[in-house]
């Protein structure tokens, strides 16, 4: 099982933009937090999915830090 860093951002449109450094272009948004998080958890597994089939190796899990 692979673990990764989210942040949530909330856009003054209403609901949440979320990104994940680890992994490029991997983003989504909701328009809950809870909506925002279900919706991570399966850009994560699509990106992954996506990686293994192009025969690429899954991206480990780096720390990442905001300063704000």
């Amino acid at each position: 099982m692979h673990s990764y860093s989210v942040f949530y951002e909330s856009v003054p449109e209403g609901g949440f933009v979320t990104t994940v450094p680890a992994l490029p272009g991997c983003h989504t948004q909701g328009e809950t937090l809870e909506e925002a998080e279900r919706n991570v958890k399966e850009a994560i597994e699509l990106y992954l999915e996506s990686l293994a089939a192009e025969g690429e190796p899954s991206r480990r899990k780096r720390r990442a830090f905001r300063a704000v």
